[in-house]
């Protein structure tokens, strides 16, 4: 790094920028910047299921499809009679294979259950990691207006029952329209 003294007799102006304060202020910013983006990150609200043009899916029958959801503001369910639609505010509802309704526990050990089978059909771990194809995938549906913690639970408990693969499914846009 280069210093100008300012010697040398003449009476013109210093011109060069010192730059080092800049720099200092530069690297002050981007460590908070650093530690303030994730932390915002985490403050959002609002999960939305992104609306896109979708291709059909090559679907395996062993693939499990979850259903996430909220009770309504009367506290019922979906499925059962004047459900009015999932709240913020509800309390949360898993539904393995999008039709009979589980907690945690269930959740987990029916997808344990359902995941070995598979796998003993196959013949052993050995067998079914030699063929990445035959390793069943989850796909979760999940309402617009079910908090993430409910969403993120459904996600934690197949990943403990063994599955590797976690998806969503989103509402489909026409592509005619």
């Amino acid at each position: 790094m280069a210093i100008s003294t300012g010697g040398g007799g003449s009476d013109t102006p210093m011109s060069d920028i010192n730059t080092t304060p800049l720099v200092d202020v530069m690297l002050v910013l981007l460590i908070i910047f650093l530690i303030a983006v994730p932390v915002a990150i985490q403050t959002i609200d609002k999960l939305h299921i992104p609306i896109i043009k979708s291709t059909p899916s090559k679907d395996k029958v062993e693939n499990l499809l979850l259903t996430v959801s909220t009770t309504d503001a009367a506290g019922r369910s979906a499925g059962q009679p004047g459900f009015e639609g999932a709240t913020r505010t509800g309390q949360c509802r898993v539904y393995f294979n999008n039709i009979t309704p589980v907690d945690s526990q269930e959740l987990y050990d029916k997808a344990f259950k359902r995941l070995d089978d598979i796998v003993q059909r196959a013949g052993g771990p050995d067998a079914i990691k030699n063929d990445p194809d035959k390793i069943p995938q989850v796909f979760i549906r999940g309402d617009v207006q079910a908090p993430w913690s409910c969403v993120a639970g459904a996600i934690y408990n197949v990943q403990a029952a063994g599955y590797p693969t976690v998806g969503f499914i989103s509402n489909p846009v026409d592509p005619n329209g």
